[in-house]
């Protein structure tokens, strides 16, 4: 593509080029020529006009020898003759002399306009002395046309330049007109391919291009987790199955829960403790529910403000925060902002965050909430004190129980994951500088006519 775009350049801008500056060159020659004439005629004419005082009116050829040593001195020949064609001045130098000088001098006592000629690298002119029907003589010059030949030269070696330059141009920005329109899609092809061959997790570049290739890259995207989610999510069987398992847990903690009201001292510690794993398998069923009903999402996009959705969560989450010694806190690094998210899909998302930052941070800590804009896209993130995660527990954090250090179910970082990539967004985990683990999510933005940009 890129050859084809910077060649169609090429072409279209060389007849561009041939149909503009050669008839401009051709133009500024011409002018150049019959200026360089007429200059040499009235150069000229002075001279025939002085020769006429001395051959009509028989005045001493004082004058006229003054206009023979100027033109001299400008580089000219000029030779002056009587009305029988006798030469009878003239400047040494005798260019303007022989065969082609005499027969003009007959055209011009003739009363014709003669067509000069150019003798030995020397352009001729030839006016009559007085009146053009009864002239008293005539007068030949020769000029040097080295002038005009290097002022036709500059004339067309501008020409060759401009039309180099137009040319280099040209080529410069057909390059990178190209390469803007064919990097991107060269990168979605290799996305796609990557897809086909089985890397779910391959997403397309949305920040370059042109705004077309733009959206196509987002679409694919948004195609590109959907895929995934279909694969991997097993939406179906696990929503059942949790739902299934949630009865029977149910009557069982109420089986033991009886057992426990009538049993001995070393029976009941055994009960407890069995209750406990029980509860702790009811969190992981309502986990795992949880992550089903998040895969089986298919989002309606809407407006929502995250700097409200931000203030709200804060204040929900405080009072839990405090109970454990954290302090919770809201940093808005930007104007206010909508994204296109599904209905309660930002609240779910932050809840989740809140929740494991919560349980992460120790007693003393912060967590702070935050949002902007970064490259056309909306920035949220989540940013704790707590011990962190080491890099082989952030690869596998966002997927279901992947995660071997994780105190709780390991669900919730798998349900944020499935909520932003379902949107169209990414999530990814960093370090808190100092210490602590920063979950940021870029989403797309909520657009005036009402669609997402560079989202779904």
């Amino acid at each position: 593509m890129t050859q084809r775009i910077t060649w169609t350049f090429l072409v279209l801008t060389s007849v561009l080029l041939v149909l503009a500056v050669v008839p401009l060159a051709v133009s500024l020659t011409a002018r150049e020529r019959v200026a360089y004439r007429d200059n040499q005629r009235a150069a000229t004419r002075v001279i025939a006009a002085a020769a006429e005082e001395h051959l009509s009116d028989n005045k001493p050829p004082t004058v006229l020898n003054q206009e023979l040593d100027a033109a001299a001195r400008a580089g000219d020949c000029a030779s002056v003759y009587d009305a029988s064609g006798r030469l009878v001045a003239g400047t040494p130098c005798t260019a303007a002399q022989g065969e082609e000088a005499e027969e003009l001098v007959e055209d011009v006592l003739a009363g014709h306009e003669p067509e000069p000629p150019e003798n030995e690298g020397r352009l001729l002119a030839a006016e009559p002395a007085g009146e053009v029907r009864r002239p008293a003589g005539a007068v030949v010059l020769a000029r040097s046309a080295d002038p005009l030949d290097a002022r036709i030269a500059a004339i067309w070696g501008w020409s060759a330049a401009l039309g180099v330059a137009g040319l280099a141009a040209s080529m410069l920005l057909s390059v990178r007109l190209a390469r803007w329109v064919s990097r991107p899609l060269s990168t979605l092809d290799a996305s796609a391919r990557h897809l086909g061959e089985g890397a779910l997790d391959e997403r397309a570049e949305v920040e370059a291009g042109p705004p077309e290739v733009r959206r196509l890259a987002a679409t694919f995207n948004t195609m590109a987790a959907r895929t995934e989610a279909l694969v991997h999510g097993h939406r179906a069987v696990i929503a059942d199955v949790s739902h299934q398992l949630r009865t029977p847990l149910a009557a069982l903690r109420l089986r033991l829960d009886v057992l426990a009201a009538g049993a001995e001292p070393d029976t009941a510690v055994e009960l407890a403790a069995a209750q406990e794993e029980i509860t702790r398998l009811s969190r992981m069923v309502d986990g795992l529910l949880a992550v089903a009903r998040a895969e089986q999402a298919t989002p309606r996009p809407a407006a929502v403000r995250v700097d409200e959705v931000v203030t709200e969560r804060v204040a929900a989450w405080s009072p839990v925060a405090e109970e454990h010694g954290v302090r919770l806190t809201a940093v808005p690094e930007g104007p206010a902002l909508s994204v296109a998210l599904g209905a309660g899909h930002l609240e779910q998302i932050l809840d989740n965050l809140i929740a494991n930052a919560v349980e992460a941070a120790e007693s003393g800590g912060s967590i702070t909430l935050g949002h902007g804009t970064v490259r056309g896209r909306a920035r949220v993130f989540v940013r704790d004190d707590g011990p962190g995660m080491t890099d082989k527990a952030k690869a596998v954090a966002f997927r279901r129980f992947g995660n071997p250090e994780a105190r709780g179910t390991g669900l919730g970082l798998a349900i944020v994951h499935r909520l932003v990539t379902v949107n169209g967004g990414t999530a990814r985990l960093e370090d808190t500088p100092g210490g602590g683990l920063t979950v940021v999510l870029d989403l797309p933005l909520w657009a005036e006519d009402g669609h997402a940009q560079g989202g779904t």
